[in-house]
């Protein structure tokens, strides 16, 4: 008899659990007497606590047994995060905290007013703790995720129905929806778990370049203190600086409204292409070995998605890259001359922030190995420059402008080249007045006389001016028909009369 809690027994030790039954035939037969959760649990890399893991597992196996709204189990995924987010310290955020925080965001929107054209938010703001963070951010990353999620979880899903023995298909009959639940739970799990140690890396709500939290403007004060442990910098200038960062931000996203929705619209677009690795998945459910945590955890750690890209998914994936890189560019271009001449620290703390973005911490990496997605802008020092030429060349006013309309935003061709950046740009615009014209004149009945003008069909053409004396004759002939009947533009005429009496040769 087992004194396993995964293992209820009537005294013969007989499996009852559906579950129980399914993982034991799962691990290949393998007794559930020597099963550990907490092995699996350090797998999963969730906290080695035996109380925490006991009231997990029952939630996991009652979450199983219902109805689920789709693929994935967000529930689990945000009730993991909130867990993984206490996990390690998270104390309550004090009313001196609140204070400091609201201060350095306010002073920092009275340094942003000279430097760009864009005028405050009039947000309120606010100090965070993790579980705080992670509350206000949940919905936005369920709608960056949902895409590879719902794939992961089918996926899990069908290998696990694959792998099962058939004796163990027709056992669980009626109980077919748990099976179907599996994947999506475990991925929540998985996915709370990356949230939840996200939650521990970042220092405000827009951290990582990207809207989580919608019209709020944040800072997290216990990540802000160890953001600054060995920098030897005045802990005040430290708060500055990121505060500086988030009132950027938050400036650009709330006076730029569509700038929200095309930021995040072209994540989901790239995270609609990824391509799930099956085969991986299938060797993962088949392999499963509690007694191997390492194992397992190095697996997941590694992504289940295809490394080939399609064109669709390239040009995705460099349209998301340029726009993480254009924000943050423009952030940290912004913060920069805000603080230049306000914190003596400024440069080392903007250079600080710079390799920080460009490299990600572990809890980054490891979000960016379970969704295949990456948000770090690749190219911060280019689109920086760039801002920085268009403010010469512009002035402020002109550089804030490009944020007026998404198609006039610089691309990734534009990063490579910022000094040509407004050559093209007159190009493309002389381009489209041009059509503007044709346009408006087409409109206002202008092109109305154009079939009467083109009677000849060799008048237009390049060899006109050169024809035969008979066929000057025509045309001169044609043009003083058309002018009696029009009665049109007489300069028009007389030049195209000119060029059609001009001697040869």
């Amino acid at each position: 008899m087992t004194s396993n809690p995964l293992n209820p027994s009537d005294g013969d030790d007989t499996p009852k659990d559906p579950l129980t039954e399914m993982l034991q035939n799962l691990m290949g037969g393998k007794g559930m007497e020597n099963f550990d959760p907490a092995e699996l649990a350090k797998a999963a890399g969730l906290p080695d606590d035996p109380n925490l893991l006991a009231q997990m597992f029952s939630q996991v196996q009652a979450m199983m047994s219902a109805p689920s709204e789709g693929p994935v189990n967000w529930q689990l995924a945000h009730e993991n995060a909130r867990r993984v987010a206490a996990s390690s310290a998270d104390p309550s955020v004090t009313s001196q905290q609140s204070r400091e925080v609201d201060e350095a965001l306010r002073l920092a929107e009275l340094w942003l007013d000279p430097v760009t054209d864009l005028p405050a938010t009039g947000l309120i703001g606010r100090a965070w703790s993790r579980a705080e963070w992670v509350e206000a951010t949940l919905g936005t990353w369920k709608r960056l995720t949902e895409p590879v999620a719902n794939s992961i979880a089918n996926a899990l899903s069908s290998a696990m129905t694959e792998q099962m023995p058939e004796e163990m298909k027709s056992m669980m009959g009626g109980a077919s929806s748990m099976l179907q639940n599996m994947g999506g739970a475990i991925f929540g799990m998985q996915l709370g778990q990356a949230i939840g140690a996200l939650s521990a890396d970042v220092v405000s709500s827009t951290d990582i370049g990207v809207p989580l939290a919608d019209l709020e403007m944040a800072l997290l004060p216990s990540n802000v203190a160890s953001f600054g442990e060995g920098l030897s910098l005045p802990e005040n200038d430290i708060r500055l600086f990121l505060a500086v960062r988030e009132a950027a931000h938050a400036r650009l996203f709330v006076q730029v409204p569509w700038l929200r929705g095309h930021l995040l619209g072209a994540i989901e677009a790239y995270a609609r292409g990824i391509h799930i690795d099956t085969s991986r998945i299938e060797e993962l459910a088949r392999d499963l070995d509690p007694g191997n945590p390492e194992g397992i955890q190095e697996a997941l750690s590694k992504g289940v998605f295809m490394p080939q890209r399609t064109p669709a998914q390239e040009q995705a994936l460099e349209k998301l890259e340029t726009a993480l890189a254009l924000v943050e560019g423009w952030v940290d271009e912004l913060t920069a001359s805000a603080t230049e001449k306000m914190l003596p620290s400024a440069a080392a703390l903007r250079e600080t922030v710079r390799r920080r973005r460009a490299t990600g911490g572990p809890a980054e990496h490891a979000f960016a190995s379970l969704v295949g997605l990456e948000l770090r802008p690749r190219r911060l020092r280019e689109a920086a420059t760039l801002w920085a030429v268009l403010k010469e060349e512009r002035g402020i006013a002109g550089r804030d402008a490009i944020w007026q309309h998404p198609d006039l935003l610089p691309t990734a061709e534009d990063l490579d080249d910022p000094q040509g950046f407004s050559g093209r740009r007159k190009l493309a615009e002389a381009s489209d007045s041009e059509v503007d014209d044709a346009l408006q004149k087409l409109l206002s009945g202008g092109f109305d006389d154009a079939p009467q003008d083109s009677g000849d069909p060799g008048a237009d053409s390049p060899d006109a001016g050169t024809g035969t004396a008979d066929s000057g004759t025509d045309s001169t002939g044609a043009a003083e028909s058309g002018r009696e009947d029009s009665g049109g533009d007489e300069s028009g005429r007389d030049a195209d009369d000119g060029d059609t009496d001009q001697p040869k040769g």
